[in-house]
């Protein structure tokens, strides 16, 4: 796996939402990157997997909030005319675009 997989997927749940939140809440960036990367709480469904972490697994599709009709929950949430709100649905959309790069790199390696 090498270290640049883990640095790209930690990198952008940690550190590119705070990129993505400048770039649309230019005047409120630092608490829509907050916001984003409080998103990766969709993560808590990895809790009700067994195992918990399997390194070799995607997580789009498998896990319930990584599926495409979570994905649409999180697409509708940018329709909230609350900006907390859509910077939650853009995090969470970011997450699952991080996740589904990090499905191809695993895949690849395998």
């Amino acid at each position: 796996m090498g270290f640049l997989q883990p640095l790209l997927h930690y990198s952008g749940h940690i550190l590119a939402p705070f990129a993505i939140a400048w770039l649309v809440w230019r005047a409120d960036w630092r608490r829509a990157g907050l916001v984003m990367v409080a998103a990766n709480l969709v993560d808590l469904d990895h809790l009700l997997a067994s195992p918990i972490f399997d390194p070799t697994r995607c997580s789009i599709g498998f896990h319930p909030l990584h599926t495409i009709y979570a994905a649409a929950a999180y697409a509708a949430m940018l329709l909230v005319p609350r900006w907390w709100v859509r910077a939650f649905g853009l995090g969470a959309l970011w997450h699952l675009a991080v996740d589904w790069g990090d499905c191809a790199m695993t895949a690849a390696a395998l």
